[in-house]
């Protein structure tokens, strides 16, 4: 019988205690500052607690990460205990547990961007940088992070900064694109909203609007985009409510709709039950 370690715990480009570090309280002006903005975001709600995620972005944008007077300024205002908030905060990755730079720079190693080359993109930012993913560069402006799937797998491999997509990238793209950011050369997105630093982009996370111009011109990619113009091309259609098996037009009809139909959930249980036992 072989004998398997199990290490349990926080991701190893996590340091340090699960939210710890910072300040412990905010001065007064601050509080007050942030109490306004918590205002507006828990009137969205009908039950203050619902609010909670999109305070963490709040005070996060403050901060630039979650910090031990981030988490009891939540609790305060939602009338929670600060381990309630702590464990919700630690549940989602994109609030970060240590101080971050300027631009979270996020590398996809998930399957697909892995296999178009995610892993030596990861490996080139490092060796550039001279982080390891989890650091921040010595001048606070690039964080380099390692990342999971972002549903981007049609333009693998993906790079994110502050959240938005840098598609098709190559480990020279890649080291181009960092270079970039740390010599405040203004950089565009392949898709979705300009780029803004990165606690801007939690302000604007909150639920704040964001008033840049171009901030919303953002527009599905032709990779996207490609399985609906096949849809379109061959006439075919989703089933409507109430109907089985695919609505499609073309040489594949009988083999779709045949598909569709073995996916198809098999039936509820019978709602007469046999009587067992020699119970009736």
């Amino acid at each position: 019988m072989t004998a398997v370690e199990l290490r349990l715990g926080q991701r190893p480009d996590e340091a340090g205690p699960p939210i710890g570090g910072g300040t412990q309280a905010y001065p007064a002006d601050v509080a007050a500052r942030l109490a306004a903005d918590a205002a507006q975001i828990i009137a969205r709600y009908p039950e203050d607690r619902s609010a909670l995620l999109p305070l963490l972005h709040l005070v996060q944008s403050e901060d630039g990460y979650l910090t031990p007077a981030g988490i009891t300024f939540c609790a305060a205002q939602l009338d929670l205990s600060a381990a309630e908030v702590t464990a919700v905060a630690t549940f989602y990755s994109m609030y970060r547990r240590t101080p971050t730079g300027e631009y979270l720079v996020g590398v996809c190693t998930n399957t697909l961007c892995a296999v178009m080359g995610g892993d030596a993109i990861l490996e080139v930012l490092e060796y550039h940088l001279g982080v390891h993913a989890g650091q921040t560069t010595a001048d606070g402006k690039v964080t380099l992070e390692h990342i999971e799937c972002n549903a981007a797998c049609d333009y693998a491999p993906v790079v994110m900064v502050n959240w938005e997509f840098f598609d098709n990238q190559t480990p020279s793209s890649a080291r181009d694109l960092v270079d970039d950011l740390r010599s405040d050369t203004p950089v565009r997105p392949t898709r979705g909203a300009p780029l803004c630093t990165f606690r801007q982009t939690a302000r604007i996370l909150a639920g704040f609007p964001d008033e840049r111009p171009g901030a919303n011109d953002g527009a599905p990619g032709a990779a996207t985009l490609a399985g609906l113009e096949v849809a379109r091309q061959r006439d075919m259609s989703a089933p409507a409510i109430g109907e089985t098996g695919a609505v499609a037009a073309g040489p594949d009809d009988e083999r779709i709709t045949r598909e569709t139909l073995r996916n198809e959930p098999a039936p509820a249980p019978s709602a007469i039950v046999p009587p067992t036992n020699g119970q009736s």
